[in-house]
């Protein structure tokens, strides 16, 4: 079942909701678990990789969406 993050609009609260291809599809409103609102949004992230600067090992840095997340927020 795939995983998808999403964001409370309310208090900023980033969690991961499980649900099938058809529940996404038919508008999942996922209630956030800190606060219970139902004013969330999916959050996206992605995968920025790093370079060592000898060209040799590549590094995987998380990025994405959420208070916290640093440059590059969507």
């Amino acid at each position: 079942m795939p995983t998808y993050d999403y964001q409370c609009r309310d208090c900023e609260h980033v969690f991961e909701v499980f649900a099938t291809f058809k529940q996404k599809d038919a508008g999942l409103q996922p209630e956030c678990p800190e606060c219970h609102s139902t004013e969330t949004q999916q959050a996206f992230r992605s995968m920025m990789f790093i370079r060592s600067g000898d060209g040799g090992s590549v590094m995987p840095t998380p990025m994405g969406c959420g208070p916290n997340m640093g440059p590059g927020c969507c």
